[in-house]
């Protein structure tokens, strides 16, 4: 069998990602002849560490954290640690390469105050009081970072390497159950969502968190306004007291001078019933 290059330098690389403490099975793309000897070997010195040997029917590994599927020649690892990742290389009459990445298990993002006041944008021309959050995970490699409102990125941070803690701020006018922190792998992540009665103002509250000078203009516009309703509700109040006075004389003096109309409605009454009566005896003299 032809050596390709430092143990097939030239064939494809496979990329396969696991977490930690979970297993993964490297599996060769088509299976091996059954007469062939077959050599797993790790890492960039080729170190061996997997054998089978389908004449003899015999077959080793260095751990046994490794398991050789005889059939097909995949090797499985168990319980993998970070020291697992690496370049793996499966010689037979084809050669296959894999590239294992171990991922550390996640930790949940935190979330806490950036600040124990609130900060002042200058984004706009006025003074605008916003919240200052800052999400932050430890331990952490390979991953991204981000800030979402419900499905939409707001900002995003990402590191390749092991770094010791990971930070990404975040400011807001004001809050509601939308925001969420989470940090990811490709395959995976851990989410955190905001609860907004903890750390800011949320958006169903009309006054913003701090702003001591705004709090005095709103009560001192309030009081004026309270003011002027009273003056307006005073000032309307008196002419209305006038006019309904002027209108219960006007009535006193209209029943004064108008006839009850119950007084008017017997004489009347009477008047006809009295022309009735003259003008039956008329009639009846005539007769």
């Amino acid at each position: 069998m032809a050596d390709q290059g430092v143990f097939g330098d030239k064939a494809p690389v496979k990329s396969v990602s696991v977490m930690e403490g979970d297993s993964v099975t490297l599996h060769p793309d088509a299976e091996l002849q059954t007469d062939e000897v077959i050599q797993w070997r790790f890492g960039s010195e080729n170190t061996l560490i997997a054998t089978i040997n389908r004449g003899t029917g015999s077959f080793s590994t260095i751990t046994d954290r490794l398991t050789l599927d005889k059939t097909t020649g995949s090797l499985t690892i168990t319980d993998t640690t970070i020291t697992d990742a690496g370049l793996y290389q499966i010689r037979a009459s084809i050669i296959y390469r894999f590239s294992v990445t171990v991922y550390a298990h996640l930790s949940v993002p935190v979330i806490s105050s950036n600040s124990s006041q609130c900060s002042s944008s200058s984004s706009s021309s006025s003074s605008q009081q916003n919240c200052s959050l800052l999400c932050s995970v430890v331990n952490v490699g390979h991953v991204t970072l981000s800030w979402y409102k419900g499905n939409s990125l707001l900002s995003s941070i990402s590191v390749s390497d092991l770094s010791i803690s990971l930070s990404l701020p975040l400011e807001v006018e004001c809050l509601d159950d939308l925001y969420s922190c989470v940090v990811s792998y490709s395959f995976t992540n851990q989410t955190t969502h905001l609860n907004n009665t903890q750390l800011c103002q949320p958006c169903s509250e009309s006054v913003h968190c701090c702003g001591s000078t705004e709090a005095v203009i709103r009560l001192v516009v309030s009081a004026l306004v309270g003011v002027a309703t009273v003056a307006v509700l005073v000032y309307d109040i008196r002419p209305r007291k006038e006019e309904q006075q002027r209108s219960q004389d006007l009535t006193l003096t209209n029943h004064a001078l108008v006839p009850d109309s119950k007084v008017i409605f017997t004489v009347i009454y009477e008047t006809i019933h009295n022309q009735c009566n003259e003008g039956e005896s008329t009639a009846n003299q005539l007769l």
